[in-house]
């Protein structure tokens, strides 16, 4: 699929692996120069240098919990590649437990990572460039979880369910800077998030007797997704979360 995001910039979060490496592969290879932001360095520069063939990707370390460092992270990408045209925040962590089985600590864990990293990362790109220029494009990594419930998977679904509620809230306080924000609700995606849970047979089948097409998404069709919102084709799209689910929201 191609997209015309030449002369771009855009920034990743969560971009060493899974959905978010995918996406800086598509932006890369659609003429965006990308940061790729994770808090692994070693595994971002692995994947940075596959990118570097394809098109622009350069690697700043930042865990976005550390919401102290998330102002001069940005700073220093806008210094080093331009002002940011495109923001996908990729960033997510899970604990599958039985509801009554999470601690406060697992909450701070999924919640500070998943919404609140999310959040401010969202703000000081909106701050710092967006609204001074009067525009850009915002594309939030939710998931089905912010739309349905789903087994063991309780704090996670109120961290996803609050993605998407920042993702319309945003959308209406930023449009007159004429600024975009969408989010996309993945299914299950074979990554190291998943891993374990694909791993059970039993969850594994529940997951499938829920996907109507019969087949996990990939990461490069969320990718394709993403593209599509952060580009002039969705120029029209503003507040709406897109579930690519393969019917599972359906039911």
């Amino acid at each position: 699929m191609d997209f015309n995001l030449d002369n771009k910039v855009a920034i990743v979060t969560g971009a060493s692996s899974g959905i978010g490496l995918a996406c800086v592969e598509l932006l890369a290879a659609s003429g965006a120069k990308v940061a790729m932001i994770a808090r692994n360095p070693e595994r971002m520069k692995e994947a940075a240098r596959a990118v570097q063939k394809k098109g622009t990707a350069k690697e700043y370390k930042l865990d976005v919990t550390d919401i102290a460092a998330i102002n001069p992270t940005v700073s220093k990408i806008r210094e080093e590649l331009g002002e940011v045209d495109i923001l996908v925040c990729s960033a997510g962590v899970n604990i599958n437990k039985p509801a009554h089985e999470f601690t406060e600590e697992d909450w701070d864990t999924i919640l500070s990572i998943n919404t609140k990293g999310l959040f401010f990362c969202n703000q000081a790109v909106a701050v710092q460039s967006m609204i001074p220029r009067k525009g850009g494009v915002i594309v939030n990594i939710a998931s089905q979880m912010g739309l349905v419930g789903g087994q063991k998977r309780a704090v996670y679904c109120a961290s996803k369910g609050g993605v998407i509620q920042l993702t319309r809230a945003e959308a209406i306080d930023w449009a007159q800077y004429n600024i975009r924000v969408n989010a996309v609700a993945p299914t299950f995606v074979q990554t190291a998030m998943t891993e374990n849970i694909l791993k059970d047979p039993e969850s594994r089948a529940w997951i499938m007797e829920n996907i109507l097409l019969g087949r996990l998404v990939t990461a490069e069709e969320v990718a394709a997704a993403v593209c599509f919102l952060a580009s002039d084709e969705a120029a029209m799209i503003t507040g709406t979360v897109l579930p690519i689910d393969g019917g599972w929201t359906a039911k």
